[in-house]
């Protein structure tokens, strides 16, 4: 009998031990794809606009005329603090120390002559680079500056998009390591106050850590043979997207396998409970998520269509690991993984600080549930009032990258001295045989400085290149490209050429991008929300098995992110300095925290129903909300956190996604699944499962 019992219980221990074996051969194994990721990502913008656009379509037909992959790089000397107007040798020595940089075999045709400003005080020249420099970007900014410091009595700027792309680059460098750290250590610090265990935060952490290298090795595989496309923001919201959701799913699993020790001895039977009991609504919360982001492939913007299937993948990978990998070191350290605050029977029937905290929550939403879903309702749609007041126009280039960036500074330089969109030229492809029609309408624009033709010797004033019967005009703006005088100004430029006959004109260039960008993001937005609240509707509809209780979820949840974009609003405006978001940024906010907010109301709503059955809604309610009140809150916290690292990327974006992602599950933890939920579902009672009661709840 003793050898039975043994045998049972090598049997009940030999699917934990092959499971924990298989997840450390695959951290050992990928872990290294973690920090690789970055090989196959790309910071190019043009292979992040809109498909169809006709900004993008000039990019294919630059491609075909050569000079057009350059990256211009501007030089601007200016007279140094303190020694009043430029000598009279500057433009001299200037012209010297760019024909030096000339014979670098960093340049991609000839650099332009050296133009002096109006008001004499300052010069610039715009340097062709090589466009595949990519790592080398830095060091070839590095030698061109030193040379162009050589100029007496100046000071030089390096400016333009060589420059802005060499900062973009800079912000990124690091992020695996430092974004993944700062994570890390905010779910650890948080895990180690809320649950008071050294053991337990590090088996999550490990389990969030082996799902992150296993989503970065499929995402390195598919990225390598061009199946999906990553860039620095998609890079980072995968590595925060996966430790939250890892983290989130963890915390589900323990709190209920905790339970299950408290009413039962032996480790395994425990287990299987609580995985019976949290595998569904932790499917359901992963689902609503993955297909969330998957909707994004509906989207014309490309980084869009790029988040949409690496998200799913960082959601399905970390699931894996919650459902495999953690039930199998549970089962193996038993109550010892909660040490030194194991789980005993007697916590069965002894409450604990948050369950006490809970009940209160509970009896104050029992016992006046009309007031309290009237005031958090009166307070979250006086927050969503200030929501159309977000500007989604894009961030300008001085705000793109937060902090001192050199070619910020250098541009705002330049715009002192030239006209605001040197540097960053609107580019118009036509036909040859209408050059000088197109080049006649462009220059009779208002907002236009100048119209000037790639010539075939790279200077101005030579004959004009010609590649596949198509040329290209350089229209320099009166203002800067990110500017909305310059928006309007191309807007014009592209009525007026695309009315030149059999001209065939196109206009491009960083402004026209931001225009299709800005009208693509709208679109998206108008296609993929209804999408995405279908199918999180379809799910909550099959989980629950009601109609009224998925609409009435959704709707909380959809309330709760125009709230929080009316708070974004504010704070980026008053508190931030931001004048406007970029165009993606209300989309990405919605998927995530509509799809993250459900997850909330799943964890609790399911186990409402499940105490509703045995005890009725009412009393179901109560004992739900007390059951899930601290792990949920906890789980919320930690979500809010990770996202929040975002912040640590100076780059507007990422740092706009934080605070909304952050604060809106904040909200939603605190606010919208704690008191206006769970005050709704007592007032309705049992019509809250229309058409139900599901599982025979008792009347």
């Amino acid at each position: 009998m003793p050898h039975t019992a043994q045998a049972s219980r090598t049997t009940r221990l030999l699917i934990p031990l092959v499971l924990l074996v298989t997840w450390l051969g695959i951290g050992g194994t990928l872990g290294p794809y973690a920090g690789k990721l970055g090989e196959v990502a790309t910071n190019d913008q043009a292979a992040f606009l809109p498909r169809s656009a006709e900004s993008t379509q000039v990019i294919d037909i630059q491609e075909k005329i050569r000079r057009s992959e350059a990256l211009p790089l501007v030089i601007v000397w200016t007279a140094r603090a303190g020694h009043g107007p430029l000598p009279a040798t500057a433009r001299e020595d200037a012209a010297t120390a760019l024909a030096q940089i000339g014979r670098s075999p960093l340049l991609d045709g000839a650099a332009s002559p050296v133009l002096a400003s109006d008001d004499g005080r300052a010069l610039r020249a715009v340097v062709p680079l090589r466009a595949d420099l990519d790592d080398g970007l830095a060091n070839a900014l590095d030698e061109i500056g030193a040379e162009a410091r050589t100029v007496p009595a100046t000071t030089a700027h390096l400016a333009g998009p060589a420059a802005a792309q060499a900062d973009l680059k800079n912000a990124f460098s690091g992020i695996d390591g430092l974004l993944l750290g700062v994570a890390l250590a905010t779910v650890l610090v948080i895990l180690l106050l809320v649950y008071r265990s050294l053991l337990l935060p590090l088996l999550i952490i490990v389990a969030a850590v082996l799902a992150l290298a296993l989503a970065c090795a499929v995402v390195y595989a598919l990225a390598e043979h061009g199946i999906v496309r990553v860039d620095g923001q998609v890079q980072g919201i995968l590595s925060i997207l996966v430790i939250g959701a890892a983290t989130d799913y963890a915390l589900l699993l323990t709190a209920r396998f905790r339970e299950e020790l408290a009413h039962r001895d032996e480790r395994t039977a425990a287990m299987r409970a609580a995985l019976r009991r949290s595998a569904g609504p932790v499917l359901a919360s992963a689902a609503t998520v993955a297909l969330g982001l998957l909707a994004l492939l509906l989207s014309d913007l490309t980084n869009n269509r790029a988040l949409g299937p690496v998200g799913a993948i960082g959601i399905v990978c970390a699931v894996t690991a919650a459902l495999t990998f953690l039930p199998a070191v549970l089962v193996l350290l038993g109550r010892a993984a909660y040490w030194p605050a194991r789980p005993h029977r007697a916590d069965a029937e002894t409450a604990n600080g948050s369950q006490r905290l809970w009940r209160r929550v509970a009896d104050l939403v029992d016992r006046a549930p009309r007031r309290v879903w009237a005031l958090t309702l009166a307070g979250l749609l006086a927050c969503a009032a200030f929501a159309p007041t977000l500007t989604t126009r894009g961030v300008p280039l001085d705000e793109t990258l937060v902090g001192d960036a050199p070619s910020v500074t250098a541009q705002a330089v330049l715009g002192e001295h030239f006209p605001g969109g040197s540097g960053s030229p609107a580019v118009v492809v036509a036909r040859a045989g209408a050059l000088e029609p197109v080049t006649t309408a462009a220059a009779r624009v208002p907002g236009v400085a100048s119209v000037l033709p790639t010539t075939a010797g790279g200077e101005p004033g030579g004959p004009p290149l010609i590649a596949d019967g198509r040329v290209r005009l350089d229209v320099t703006l009166t203002d800067p490209a990110d500017s909305e005088a310059a928006e309007r100004t191309v807007t014009a430029l592209r009525e007026a050429v695309h009315a030149v006959p059999d001209a065939d004109a196109l206009v491009g260039g960083i402004t026209a991008q931001r225009i299709d960008t800005q009208r693509t993001a709208a679109a998206d937005r108008t296609l993929i929300v209804p999408v995405v609240l279908a199918i999180i509707l379809v799910i909550l509809v099959g989980l629950l098995r009601s109609l009224l209780m998925p609409l009435l979820l959704v709707a909380t949840v959809a309330l709760n992110f125009f709230a929080t974009l009316g708070v974004a609003s504010l704070v980026f405006t008053h508190l931030l300095g931001f004048t406007g978001t970029d165009a993606s940024v209300p989309l990405y906010g919605f998927v995530f925290l509509v799809a993250l907010g459900v997850d909330y109301n799943i964890f609790l709503m399911s186990r409402v129903q499940e105490e509703s059955i045995r005890l009725g809604t009412r009393e179901g309610l109560r004992q739900g909300l007390v059951a899930t009140g601290g792990v949920i809150t906890s789980a919320g916290v930690v979500l809010a956190a990770t996202f929040a690292a975002l912040g640590v990327i100076p780059l507007a974006f990422l740092i706009q996604i934080a605070f909304i992602v952050a604060f809106g599950v904040l909200l939603d933890t605190l606010v919208v699944r704690s008191l206006l939920v769970p005050a709704l579902v007592r007032s309705l009672g049992e019509r809250a499962w229309w058409p139900g009661p599901p599982g025979g709840l008792r009347r």
